[in-house]
């Protein structure tokens, strides 16, 4: 972490300076610190894994037989090739909410206070939170493969990579959003349900388990402009060479980087006005 300098008169601490450096060090001393904390608490990986592989079954051995009559998903000859790319990114988005949560307990224990006091630079707290997310969600995304294997899940490797890193990417740029939500409201619980709020219907309203076409035409409008849809569809396409990649793929870069240009000056801004 960054320390004052001694000013030359030998009569009080100047103000530290901040550069690229060190702010790069204090974030990740952050981030070490989320990690850790994650680590202690397995329980927290364990929960968040579980509920998408409980998605993964219901959704394969319940419903995949009558889903697989959609021309849209016969064409991948297995409903897990069309699902499982769908589920990372459904991981990724539900995961991201963990971001509010974790600083909205923070700032009700007093932890950002602590973390405010010290001479780091301003964004290391929010860049390590983000950070320490994108390693969770990583991680859980590649059990999710995992699993996906084991039940039948056939990608191809390259192009699986290739999807892993929009996914985490974009669920990175989401964690973002939620650090600004974290930062507005008074408890983790209010922060639970707002980050439900805003990740339910974008989730369901989405590609992730079945087309847009399937949908009723108002409701299809939505989906198909849905930034998890854009997602599920590059993902679905890279892992599985199946459909067009070039526009889903584009489409998601282009969420990414708004998302990130916008909500990372919005969270720092927030961060540097709490009294």
């Amino acid at each position: 972490m960054t320390t004052a300098t001694i000013d030359p008169t030998g009569t009080a601490p100047s103000t530290p300076r901040i550069t690229l450096g060190t702010a790069l060090s204090d974030a990740a001393t952050i981030t070490g610190r989320y990690l850790t904390h994650i680590i202690r608490q397995p329980r927290l990986l364990v929960f968040s894994t579980i509920q998408p592989v409980m998605f993964v079954l219901l959704f394969v051995y319940v419903f995949g037989g009558a889903l697989l009559q959609s021309p849209a998903i016969q064409e991948y000859g297995s409903y897990k090739d069309f699902l499982l790319p769908g589920i990372f990114v459904q991981t990724v988005a539900f995961g991201a909410t963990q971001t509010a949560i974790a600083l909205a307990e923070d700032l009700n224990k007093g932890v950002i206070d602590r973390f405010r006091s010290l001479p780091i630079a301003r964004s290391a707290v929010l860049v390590g939170r983000t950070a320490a997310d994108l390693v969770r969600g990583f991680a859980v995304v590649m059990i999710m493969t995992v699993v996906g294997l084991i039940i039948g899940f056939r990608p191809q490797f390259f192009g699986l990579l290739a999807a892993i890193a929009v996914v985490v990417a974009f669920g990175f740029a989401m964690s973002w959003i939620y650090a600004v939500v974290g930062l507005s409201v008074p408890t983790s619980e209010t922060a639970q349900a707002a980050s439900f709020v805003v990740t339910f219907p974008l989730v369901f309203a989405s590609a992730v388990f079945i087309p847009p076409t399937t949908m009723p035409d108002w409701l299809r409008v939505f989906a198909e402009n849905n930034p998890i849809t854009h997602v599920a569809e590059a993902s679905r396409a890279l892992a599985t060479g199946i459909g067009g990649v070039a526009e889903p793929l584009l489409w998601s870069l282009a969420w990414i980087v708004g998302l990130l240009a916008v909500f990372v000056p919005l969270a720092v801004n927030r961060y540097r006005k709490m009294s």
